[in-house]
Order: structure tokens, then C-alpha cells, then sequence
């Protein structure tokens, strides 16, 4: 039981406001220097009181990174490495817990060790592959010095290659063996004596079970997805097809581009970047707590 004092109240809440205020001050720094003008914001110490010019910064931020394409691109990629993480991960996960085959804790095993490897690991051999996806299926009939005359499938510049080598998840594999593991085996047992199948348990009974950590999980990968950048860096070269990250990063030239950065709209496109995922993370806030503490089913 938890005791509950004056003093303790004080210090928990002293605490919790110390974080915050350590959390929301860079971004009140950052939402201050959408509002004033370049020789305001390069003033040391930069004024902490809003300025006249935030229409002006975020128009021209907006117009200079084409975030109105961009964000499309950003969204579809989001979505749809989200979606196939979701879906690769439950699928796995069921198969592993349900399904007795030789094996099957080796295979769990050699997924969760994938967590070691981030994308930036492997990010020379997916790229390859990206370039050409038939690529293995190539370099296993050479082998055998036998040429079957595929043609080349190049997935650069294309949805397919930002959103496909992104979709496989330790992460959520784990979470699902773990939950589905704690589901009752007599839910099973009387789906079986009903006469349904795997896949209608999965789908029936399973995945509205799992809608909580389904929430939880899908806004980590829609943030994950979202704040991608090296991948998008690599496989799109046409403006077309940029996500908002690049575009981001496109707004700030630097000195090797020989012109000075402009903060004030620096700081306003960021800020156009990060209005997306907060909405998905405000919108699925109490889903997302849920899924992280729910123990009963």
C-alpha cells in the first residue's frame, strides 16, 4: 500500500513538473523561434516572448520543404510499415505459440537476436536487395551455374521500397508471443469443439483480445515509421517521393551548401513534422496506456 502524505504528495508532484517543464521546454524554445524573424532568432540569448512573424515562417517553411507532398509520402509509409508490422507480427507470434513444429523456440529465438540489429547494420545488404528484389533468388541459382533469366525488379523510388524492408518486427513478435501466452488454453480447446479453425480463432477470438496491444504497439511503429530518415535518405532520389524527414533536413543547408541556415523556418517546419505523430499518440493515448499495463483478459 502506498503511503499517502503532505510531504510526499510535494515531492511526487515537485517531480513530475520538473520533468515536464524538461520535456516542453526545448519545444517552447522551438515554437518561440517560429514567431520572429532571422536576426531576432540569432540573437544571443534569443527573446523567450513570441514575435510577429509565425504566419510568415510556417508559410515559407511549408512552401520550401513541399511538406504538402511530403506529408503524404510520410503518412502512406507510416501506415503501411505499421499496418505490416501489426500484421507480420501476430501472425508469427500465433504461429509460434499455437502451431507445435521442430523448431519452433530456434526460429522465436533467431527473431528475438534480430533485435541486435538495427537497419543501419544491414542497411548496405537491404539496399541491394531494394535495388533488385530478386536478387537472392538469383544468387541461390548461381550457385548451381544455372541462369534463369529473371528480369530485374528495382523498388527505389517507389512506396514498395520504403515501406516493405521496414515491416518484419522483433519487437512486436515478442509482445504478441508474450500476450497470446497468457491467453487460456481453454479458449482454444473450446474453439476446437465449436468446429472453428486457426485462422477463424485468430481472428475471432485472438485479435479482439489483442485489440489493446494491438493500439500500444501500432503507435510505437507509427511514430518509428514515421521518424525514419536514413532509409528514405538512401532509396528515394526523386523529389516526388520524399518523406517530411528528408525534407526536413533539406530546409537546413549548412555550411557545405554555402549559405547560412534559417532557423525561425527551420524551427517551423520541424514543428510541421511533428504534428502528425503527436495527434496519432493523443488520439491513442488511452489505448496506448492500456496495452502497456492491461494483465487480465
Amino acid at each position: 500500500m502506498i503511503e499517502r502524505t503532505p510531504i510526499l504528495n510535494f515531492v511526487t508532484h515537485a517531480i513530475l513538473l520538473s520533468g515536464l517543464v524538461i520535456l516542453l521546454l526545448p519545444i517552447f524554445i522551438v515554437l518561440i523561434a517560429t514567431t520572429h524573424d532571422l536576426p531576432t532568432v540569432n540573437t544571443v540569448p534569443m527573446p523567450l516572448w513570441p514575435g510577429s512573424h509565425m504566419l510568415e515562417n510556417w508559410s515559407a517553411a511549408w512552401t520550401k520543404g513541399d511538406f504538402a507532398r511530403a506529408l503524404v509520402n510520410s503518412l502512406v509509409v507510416a501506415v503501411g510499415v505499421t499496418v505490416g508490422k501489426i500484421t507480420i507480427a501476430a501472425l508469427s507470434a500465433f504461429s509460434i505459440v499455437y502451431f507445435r513444429y521442430p523448431g519452433r523456440t530456434v526460429l522465436f529465438w533467431l527473431i528475438f537476436i534480430t533485435l541486435m540489429l538495427p537497419l543501419e547494420v544491414r542497411i548496405v545488404p537491404t539496399y541491394a536487395v531494394a535495388a533488385d528484389a530478386l536478387r537472392p533468388i538469383k544468387a541461390l541459382f548461381s550457385l548451381g551455374n544455372i541462369d534463369i533469366g529473371l528480369p530485374e525488379w528495382n523498388l527505389l523510388n517507389s512506396y514498395t521500397g520504403l515501406i516493405l524492408p521496414l515491416i518484419a518486427t522483433a519487437t512486436g513478435t515478442f509482445l504478441y508471443r508474450q500476450f497470446f501466452l497468457t491467453v487460456p488454453e481453454e479458449l482454444c480447446e473450446s474453439a476446437k469443439m465449436d468446429g472453428a479453425g486457426p485462422l477463424r480463432f485468430f481472428w475471432d477470438i485472438l485479435i479482439p483480445l489483442s485489440a489493446t496491444n494491438m493500439a500500444a504497439l501500432a503507435v510505437i511503429m507509427f511514430v518509428y515509421a514515421w521518424n525514419q530518415f536514413l532509409w528514405p535518405l538512401l532509396v528515394v532520389n526523386k523529389p516526388h517521393m520524399m518523406t517530411a524527414t528528408v525534407q526536413l533536413d533539406r530546409i537546413v543547408p549548412g555550411p557545405l551548401f554555402g549559405q547560412p541556415p534559417i532557423w525561425n523556418e527551420a524551427m517551423a517546419a520541424t514543428l510541421i513534422v511533428m504534428i502528425p505523430p503527436l495527434i496519432v499518440v493523443i488520439m491513442l493515448q488511452r489505448w496506448f496506456i492500456r496495452g502497456l499495463i492491461q494483465s487480465d483478459k
